[in-house]
């Protein structure tokens, strides 16, 4: 199969180059970023790490959205959701969607899937989630984090029907890229489990600009990540949405998650620290915004929200 990537960030640039290295298949990469672009095509290609260990350049195709002519069979999307609806006009304005196309994407927070069904036939759309934590330290410059097969990731269609063959074809080309796909029944579900996690983990970390493996040397951890946790659970729960978690069980991930990635600065840190808007509304606030449509509030998601508004703001003073 013949995969697009859109957006040749952290997270698209791992799936990319896994799909290209441990597959065989062709890989093009959309990119809008003059800088990252650039980069690419003075150096040959994208440099990427494990670990902060044996960097090597990948030799890839990048494109600007109007120079491509190409007509993969799969698009992967990673933008943040903020970038992300003038970014798929943009790519459907120069020609990039086809009707047989079926389009991938494991973005951070929610609303995503209602704009990619805009552009693309709800039976060709597979919403992921991903538990892998990437760096771009600068253009073309990558560090996958965590040793290769510690990959995990969640698939579910977006019509909540059972996966078709190409869906099939997909998930058997992630499995051998060693990303660590499982099926999902639920995407709400499967999503919101996610959503739920970033909601402490990157949010918390981002507050206090510090890495995972530092937040969880905190000996409060588990009471704050189960404050916000359970509000979480409370505002789904009405809302009809099953996580595909126990608070228990997402508790523990905490936990886990950051020993794994222990020096990994979560992505909206990454955005926060370069003095980029982070995708905090589209977590925290997704989960407050269910809660106020379910006539539960959400309280600590809500304050919590306006003090990564607060930080952002800030940064003019400094």
């Amino acid at each position: 199969m013949h995969y697009g990537i859109i957006g040749a960030g952290a997270m698209g640039y791992r799936y990319g180059v896994m799909l290209q290295e441990h597959v065989g298949v062709k890989v093009d990469f959309i990119e809008t970023w003059e800088p990252n672009l650039q980069a690419v095509k003075s150096q040959g290609g994208v440099k990427v790490a494990r670990d902060h260990q044996n960097q090597r350049l990948i030799p890839i195709n990048i494109y600007r959205p109007e120079e491509y002519s190409g007509s993969p069979d799969v698009w992967i999307i990673f933008k943040k959701q903020m970038q992300l609806a003038t970014e798929l006009m943009r790519c459907q304005k120069a020609g990039l969607f086809k009707p047989h196309q079926y389009v991938f994407s494991a973005m951070n927070g929610m609303g995503h899937f209602e704009k990619i069904s805009q552009f693309f036939d709800s039976d060709k759309i597979i919403c992921g989630t991903a538990m892998i934590a990437t760096r771009m330290d600068k253009p073309a410059d990558v560090d996958f984090m965590g040793s290769l097969g510690t990959e995990v990731m969640h698939m579910a269609p977006y019509n909540n029907q059972a996966p078709n063959l190409t869906m099939q074809q997909i998930f058997q080309d992630f499995q051998l890229a060693q990303l660590g796909p499982k099926w999902a029944t639920d995407w709400q579900g499967m999503c919101m489990s996610k959503v739920v996690f970033n909601a402490v983990c990157n949010t918390l970390c981002t507050m206090f600009e510090i890495q995972m493996g530092e937040f969880i040397q905190y000996p409060g951890v588990r009471e704050m990540a189960k404050q916000l946790f359970d509000e979480a659970f409370d505002a789904c729960e009405r809302a009809g949405i099953e996580l595909i978690e126990t608070r228990q069980a997402e508790v523990d991930s905490v936990i886990t998650v950051s020993k794994a990635y222990q020096y990994h600065y979560p992505s909206m840190y990454q955005d926060f620290s370069k003095g980029r808007p982070t995708e905090v509304d589209y977590i925290n606030g997704y989960i407050a915004k269910l809660g106020r449509q379910n006539d539960y509030i959400c309280r600590t998601h809500e304050f919590v929200v306006h003090e990564v508004h607060l930080a952002e703001t800030m940064r003019q003073f400094k």
